[in-house]
């Protein structure tokens, strides 16, 4: 009988993965709980979007330099050491929120340099991480940890802000939210430090910097599935992603009071990372799945043409299920690129082509806010959000039918 719901077997033979996989799900939740704290504390200050709004700059440029350069210190060193490190730094960044809250120290410029810092720290570990995966799980059961990798993911995106929202409006203190943050991410230092050495293929040296990344970047020439997993990632999130119009889209399109626009602004936010966890959790039978190439197509034509139906809705409900199945077809994409990119690299490659992910999925929705913004100023919103569909779709079906190779990407012989 083939499986429904997600795989487990990944947590069940391999113990490095369990415990990795447990203290992600808890640290995400955490977050997204000090991600909520830092906008309120912001908003409090200055009472300026704008300057909230300014939080995701200040992430973006250290992710972008340090998410590159990460990478190539993932293919140099012991990914271990290099996890533990900055989960460390993570850990303290954190605390140094925490602190501030405590102080009540009021000093946004602080709050920049502090979530600057910590952006740093995930673009150097997060390629670390994600390399660790195949060195812990076997190979045919990437797709697999994948997947609950990525219900984690969603499941923080869904529960944090909730969670840290609930927790500032019951107990009237910005610190709640923080202290959780420090706690949780407690979990990855201890299952970081649980791993097994794991040296890396080359020769440690540090002076190497930008010629390693050079040297990845050199190592993508013609490969054309694992840049494809790129190209297909970023037409969905530059012309597909409609967050950075969600407010608006409440207030004009459905309104009501402050309070209902604010309910209203919640849902449409949560609705596609609720969609995702979904997918994930009946993510079994993708295991089974040999053509990933075309499963990535499919699935960006989905997210495009949900996106585009949620631009004629006028409906709460149907807006909701549609973004809802954006968020799920976005999630199986994601697993399918992430198991590409793993599976058809080298080892002494992962590191940087995952630094380059970092940047892409990170960078990709900032831009696409740009996008959705400027297109909103010229044309309205629903002209915004449908021709960010239509377009979508559109260019994954002209790169799909350029680079045909992609469709016939066959999972039981990896090539990159």
């Amino acid at each position: 009988m083939a499986k429904i719901f997600a795989d487990l077997t990944p947590l069940k033979v391999s113990a490095p993965y369990r415990r990795i996989w447990l203290a992600l799900g808890v640290s995400n939740i955490g977050q997204q709980m000090a991600s909520v704290a830092v906008g309120l504390q912001i908003w409090e200050i200055t009472n300026s979007s704008l300057m909230v709004g300014l939080v995701g700059l200040a992430q973006l440029i250290p992710l972008v330099g340090f998410g590159l350069y990460g990478g190539s210190l993932s293919d140099t060193f012991d990914r271990r050491t290099v996890g533990l490190i900055t989960a460390v730094g993570m850990w303290l960044t954190s605390l140094m929120l925490l602190t501030q809250a405590f102080l009540d120290f009021e000093s946004v410029g602080f709050l920049y340099v502090v979530v600057a810092i910590q952006s740093a720290f995930f673009a150097v570990g997060n390629p670390a991480r994600h390399a660790i995966i195949p060195r812990i799980v076997p190979v045919e059961l990437l797709p697999a940890a994948n997947a609950l990798g990525i219900i984690t993911w969603n499941l923080g995106f869904t529960l944090g802000p909730l969670i840290g929202g609930f927790l500032v409006a019951a107990t009237g203190a910005i610190t709640a939210p923080y202290l959780l943050d420090v706690v949780a991410f407690g979990a990855v230092i201890y299952a970081m430090y649980r791993l097994p050495k794991l040296p890396s293929t080359q020769s440690g040296d540090a002076s190497r910097g930008w010629k390693s990344v050079k040297e990845g970047f050199e190592f993508m020439r013609g490969k054309i599935n694992l840049q494809m997993t790129f190209y297909q990632d970023l037409i969905a999130m530059v012309f597909g992603m409609p967050r950075a119009l969600f407010p608006a889209i409440a207030a004009l399109w459905f309104g009501g009071s402050t309070q209902e626009i604010a309910f209203t602004l919640g849902l449409l936010a949560a609705a596609p990372a609720l969609g995702g966890l979904v997918s994930g959790i009946f993510s079994g039978p993708l295991g089974a799945i040999r053509w990933q190439g075309s499963a990535i197509v499919v699935s960006i034509i989905v997210w495009g043409a949900s996106i585009t139906v949620f631009g004629f809705s006028r409906t709460l409900i149907i807006s909701l299920i549609f973004l809802a199945i954006a968020g799920a077809a976005d999630n199986v994409s994601a697993i399918f690129r992430m198991t590409i990119l793993q599976a058809a690299t080298p080892d002494e490659f992962r590191g940087r082509l995952q630094g380059v992910h970092t940047v892409v999925v990170a960078g990709g929705p900032r831009l696409g806010d740009v996008e959705a913004g400027v297109v909103a100023s010229l044309g309205g919103e629903a002209l915004s959000v449908i021709s960010g569909g239509l377009v979508c779709i559109g260019l994954s079906v002209g790169l799909a039918a350029k680079f045909r190779g992609f469709l016939r990407y066959d999972a039981r012989h990896p090539v990159p």
